[in-house]
């Protein structure tokens, strides 16, 4: 069964585009390495009338949208090579945390074992 790592952050509206480019240039490099898919989602419809709604679980502030994020792989070996590949990789290594377009310490990640595919 694959394996998932799976991200959640919290962009300023305004830097949508800024995070798309940035997104765009790491997913082709996760798919380079190997990764079987990779997502970035923005929200559009968060205010959903039943759970936890986005916007009040991140709390975001009204200039700020939830981007939900994945990238599958094969297996959690298959995941930590790509990942040790891609953390090498000289076109990431410009990326400085301290000027990314969104809060580092509002990200959340994890690695998940896929329960169902269908």
């Amino acid at each position: 069964m694959a394996y998932v790592d799976g991200f959640l952050l919290v962009v300023p509206t305004d830097k949508i585009d800024e995070y798309k480019k940035i997104a765009k240039k790491a997913g082709k490099i996760w798919l380079e390495y190997g990764a079987l898919e990779y997502r970035e989602c923005v929200g559009e419809h968060l205010d959903m009338p039943f759970g936890r709604p986005f916007p009040k679980l991140l709390k975001l502030k009204p200039d700020e949208t939830a981007v939900f994020s994945w990238i599958v792989y094969k297996s959690r070996a298959h995941r930590d090579q790509v990942n040790a590949k891609v953390m090498q990789d000289k076109r990431l290594a410009g990326m400085d945390p301290k000027t990314m377009p969104f809060d580092m310490k509002k990200m959340s990640m994890g690695g998940f074992d896929v329960l169902v595919s269908l």
